[in-house]
């Protein structure tokens, strides 16, 4: 059987930066070439970076990314470059955007795939199966392909697919079994939530066991804006082996010597394939001899824990947002609390401790212990800490306001705010917030005061999951020997906002283990009263907090973006009326 020397480029293109995208495929393309690769794979829309969103519809942008996928194969080949064939994802158009009015049926913007080859295109594929679920909007962007694209490579049939192909039974897939294809390359943007990873595998080995033929799986890592993809690229054959698997959240060239049917003669022109799609073939002429010495091995990678995961996501998400936005540093307020803590820890291991600025801001309120904890914080995690008295500021707008209860408690948060948006306006740091999804569900922060910020990076982590993390990189960095960051007494104590005497967040919530579940139903899960009654929750405190999570949709989509890494993240995930007076108790 022939054998391909495989090379699957898993890295972290960076939206609209064509120049700086194109030079990422050069680069990797010379590492997958000196480890001898002979095909090689870049992930979905590289090209462009992904998602794009609306600029599909400045023809401008299209007409760039066609121009600089020809800049890029003719690049190649001046690399010395040009005989590996090399597949990358694109923006392509074969007819004006489908919003305008002299739009083409059929014809549009096209999620596309090129592989390149001695200074050309040597063929193209339109991604068949576009996603309208979640943060997905593809039938809003692109029009689908009704073909599949067939390269023959050194004596082997290969098929070109690119991510939602996959997800889907039926189509592309199905189709590469009657075209009787030996490998599906398929190019991916399939960004991470948890335990995704243990789903992707049994889904690629449907897939290939549908297409009766080996799939290479190669996705991007990195953030873009709420989204972080994790990479886990992957080589399964069609009788389900996993051949080779990619480390999560960082860049990494997957090579790996697979062995792979021969193509068969073709017996006659081509019948119509599933979903009634048509084959469109193609050849390249010529790859890399095989390279000498012993076979390459991709290797496996052995999944990690859940909090480990979910912390590699943040901490790349956040270094992303930071970096690829050219945010020289960050500034937070630290409470001394465990929502701070662990916002700080994970901006320190996302930028270091220099490009981090923690700030305590205590009023007349600000326990000792709280004051303590934010300083013992700083000095474990080395970060630049500062001190900034808020009482002061406060009693100057209680002079001149009459001010009570909860309005002088939102007076505080608020004053807090407007020293972090100072702080940024002058030094031009990125203000994080730091609002847990427990506490964005119900409403439980004060607008324009602590939900203030640029980027949440637990926006999207449950209260309970908080803990779990804060113990777990606690934990992690005494098994590496180093300080732990996070003062115990921050995870131990009641958790408070100590804007009045003796507060708990347990006056206003029910305890977090008790009121998670029910978010996690409710928002996650799309469980009405009824389901979550009968799923054991108290039917009391089931209403009352489907009120608290109803009444503040205005809040939420005025909040800060963040790193999304459950199944229903708040904003492009959950689109809810504000306006809205359906409740679930009717």
């Amino acid at each position: 059987m022939p054998t391909l020397r495989l090379a699957l480029c898993q890295v972290n293109p960076t939206v609209g930066d064509l120049a700086g995208n194109a030079g990422l495929v050069r680069d990797w393309t010379r590492r997958a070439a000196d480890a001898g690769a002979q095909l090689v794979a870049f992930p979905e829309m590289v090209l462009t970076g992904y998602p794009v969103e609306d600029l599909v519809f400045r023809r401008s942008f299209v007409a760039a990314s066609k121009a600089a996928l020809e800049r890029l194969a003719t690049d190649l080949a001046a690399d010395g470059l040009g005989e590996l064939p090399v597949l990358v994802g694109y923006l392509d158009a074969d007819g004006p955007p489908q919003v305008s009015g002299d739009a083409e049926p059929g014809r549009g913007a096209r999620n596309a795939a090129a592989l390149l080859h001695r200074g050309g295109i040597v063929a193209t594929y339109f991604k068949h199966h576009l996603p309208n679920y979640g943060v997905f909007d593809e039938d809003r962007y692109f029009v689908p392909g009704d073909a599949l694209t067939v390269v023959r490579v050194d004596g082997v049939d290969v098929a070109l697919t690119v991510c939602e192909d996959l997800w889907q039974a039926g189509g592309p897939f199905a189709a590469a079994r009657q075209a009787g294809v030996g490998l599906v390359l398929n190019i991916n943007g399939s960004p991470y939530e948890l335990n995704k990873d243990d789903i992707r595998l049994p889904l690629v080995r449907r897939r290939a066991a549908e297409a009766g033929a080996t799939i290479a799986y190669v996705n991007m890592i990195g953030g873009q804006d709420e989204l972080v993809f994790e990479g886990d690229s992957m080589i399964v054959t069609a009788d389900g082996e996993l051949l080779a698997r990619a480390p999560q959240f960082v860049e990494h060239l997957l090579v790996h010597d697979v062995e792979l049917p021969p193509a068969r003669e073709s017996a006659g022109p081509d019948q119509p394939l599933a979903d009634g799609m048509r084959v469109v073939r193609a050849a390249v002429d010529a790859v890399p001899p095989p390279a000498g010495g012993p076979a390459a091995a991709g290797g496996t990678i052995a999944p990690v824990a859940d909090e480990a995961e979910v912390w590699q996501a943040l901490v790349l998400g956040l270094r992303d947002y930071v970096n690829k936005n050219r945010f020289p540093s960050v500034v937070l307020g630290l409470s001394g609390g465990i929502d701070s803590a662990v916002v700080a820890a994970l901006a320190v291991d996302a930028l270091g401790p220099d490009r981090v600025v923690g700030v305590s801001l205590p009023s007349q309120h600000s326990s000792e212990h709280s004051k303590e904890d934010a300083a013992e914080l700083a000095k474990r995690t080395g970060l630049d800490y500062r001190v900034e008295p808020i009482q002061p500021m406060v009693d100057t707008f209680l002079a001149n306001m009459s001010l009570s209860g909860v309005s002088v408690e939102n007076l505080q948060a608020r004053v807090r705010g407007v020293i972090l948006m100072a702080l940024s306006n002058q030094e031009g740091h990125l203000v994080l917030t730091t609002g847990n999804k427990s506490e964005l569900a119900v409403g439980y922060s004060t607008l324009y005061g602590d939900s203030v910020g640029g980027f949440n990076p637990v926006k999207d982590v449950w209260k309970t999951l908080i803990w779990r993390l804060a113990k777990w990189r606690n934990a992690e960095a005494s098994r590496r020997g180093e300080t732990p960051p996070i003062p115990e007494n921050s995870i131990g104590k009641p958790p408070s906002a100590e804007l009045s005497p003796g507060q708990l967040d347990s006056d206003t919530l029910p305890d977090y283990d008790v009121l998670d579940p029910i978010l996690i139903g409710y928002v996650d899960g799309d469980l009405g009263r009824d389901g979550l009654v009968e799923s054991g929750h108290d039917p009391a405190v089931v209403d009352r907090v489907l009120r608290m999570v109803d009444t503040a949709e205005y809040k939420r989509r005025q909040s800060a973006p963040g790193t999304k890494i459950s199944m229903k993240a708040f904003g492009r995930d959950r689109r809810l009326p504000i306006t809205n007076r359906w409740r679930e108790d009717g």
